[in-house]
């Protein structure tokens, strides 16, 4: 039985784009395993220098480093993938952090992240460099000085052809490693901080709850709004059209007997009537959930929003599976108002869309090299565009300095 060429090639690109990802969480990781690092030995002189007096004015400082390294992983592990609630906040003061079961699951993490975290870290840094130093070997072995080594590794000397053949493999092997192992290195990475910066099971967790409740009256409050919206659009709109199709068609009839002509003519207005009611109810329709994501998919649907801007817009958007109905339906409509707002507001040269889900987030960011100063007070739909995002717990940010450029990020969980 024959593979399918589309098959084959989906595979690999599925597993590019894994490792690619995987490489970009380790190095990633390898940062803060460097601060972990520095943490680490920071503690270990504060315990080491603590029956001299020293020690006890560095813990405080170390704890802090500690706490914020440990929020910032959260942060940055929660933009790869599922996020991670966070505990209690620990207590600052010396004598309460000792025995505080969030610092003493902080402190495990550490050690872990700075140890194993810090060489897998390392692996996917020097993986990339080998692969792509020792696979290209052929092309230029003979620029190598007499007597140097050939490998990436520092082993060998190549002095034919058939050595640098040689090299040229290893690197296919160092490639291999990397699209093989690259995601179960990056997940190895991240398992201490998922499991032990994770709220843990006696965490109190009145402020989620808190969040959720506020988060459920933002999506009460959006669907008002909405169906305000729609009520305000059937109402102003194709009802004011359908009655007028009504009088014409009735004026027509009394008129027929004695004035065909201008029956006639009453007829064709009622006509126009009703294309416009018709019109008008396809847009409230429209504003409900857009046919265009049904028939052409996220993706699809932001392209023909840039092709529609007034301003030249690009557009990347990296999203292979379908989100939930309300998650790609949000995203569209923040899209669309993003780039109304550029249009008319922001005198931008240009502007940017790039949509991707990373996770099980789904992850839309609109920029625009405009004059920036954008703010949600002044009835520009960012206020709106933060509701809707709100009811679905997702995240909005906003950065718009004065002069630009004007950089608007939401995140939405796919919830399919």
């Amino acid at each position: 039985m024959t593979v399918p060429v589309t098959s084959v090639r989906e595979a690999a690109v599925r597993t590019l784009r894994a490792a690619g990802a995987a490489t970009g969480q380790l190095v990633g990781g390898l940062g803060t395993a460097f601060l972990a690092l520095g943490v680490l030995v920071l503690l270990a002189v504060a315990a080491v220098t603590a029956p001299a007096g020293v020690g006890l004015l560095l813990a405080p400082v170390a704890l802090r480093a500690l706490h914020a390294l440990a929020r910032r992983e959260r942060e940055r592990l929660s933009r790869r993938g599922p996020e991670i609630v966070p505990p209690d906040p620990p207590p600052a003061r010396l004598r309460a952090a000792l025995p505080d079961a969030t610092t003493r699951r902080e402190l495990g993490w550490l050690v872990r992240h700075a140890t194993l975290g810090f060489l897998l870290g390392l692996c996917g840094l020097l993986l990339p460099v080998c692969a792509v130093r020792d696979t290209t070997f052929p092309l230029w072995w003979g620029l190598v000085p007499e007597g140097g080594t050939s490998t990436s590794i520092g082993i060998g000397t190549a002095e034919s052809w058939w050595g640098a053949v040689a090299v040229g493999l290893l690197g296919l092997g160092w490639t291999a490693i990397l699209l093989g192992l690259g995601p179960g290195m990056a997940r190895l990475q991240a398992a201490p901080a998922r499991r032990l910066l994770a709220a843990g099971p006696d965490t109190d967790l009145t402020l989620r709850v808190a969040e959720l409740t506020a988060t459920r009256a933002a999506a009460l409050d959006a669907h008002a709004t909405e169906l305000r919206r729609i009520e305000r659009s059937l109402h102003d709109g194709a009802q004011n059209r359908l009655v007028s199709v009504t009088v014409l068609v009735g004026a027509a009839r009394r008129m027929a007997a004695r004035d065909p002509a201008g029956a006639d003519e009453l007829l064709e207005r009622a006509q126009s009537a009703a294309e416009q009611a018709l019109a008008e109810l396809r847009s409230v329709a429209r504003g409900i959930l857009p046919p265009v994501l049904a028939d052409r998919g996220l993706a699809g649907a932001l392209s023909g929003l840039a092709a529609d801007c007034g301003v030249p817009c690009r557009v990347e958007a990296d999203v292979p599976r379908r989100c939930a109905a309300s998650v790609e339906a949000t995203a569209y409509f923040v899209v669309a108002e993003a780039l109304t707002n550029v249009a008319k507001h922001s005198g931008a040269g240009r502007a940017w869309v790039t949509a991707g889900v990373r996770g099980d987030r789904l992850r839309v960011v609109v920029g625009d090299d405009g004059r920036g100063g954008a703010d949600e007070t002044d009835g520009s739909g960012l206020s709106g565009i933060r509701r809707r995002v709100a009811a679905l717990d997702g995240t909005f940010d906003l950065i718009s300095p004065r002069g630009g450029p004007t950089v608007l990020t939401v995140t939405l969980p796919c919830g399919g």
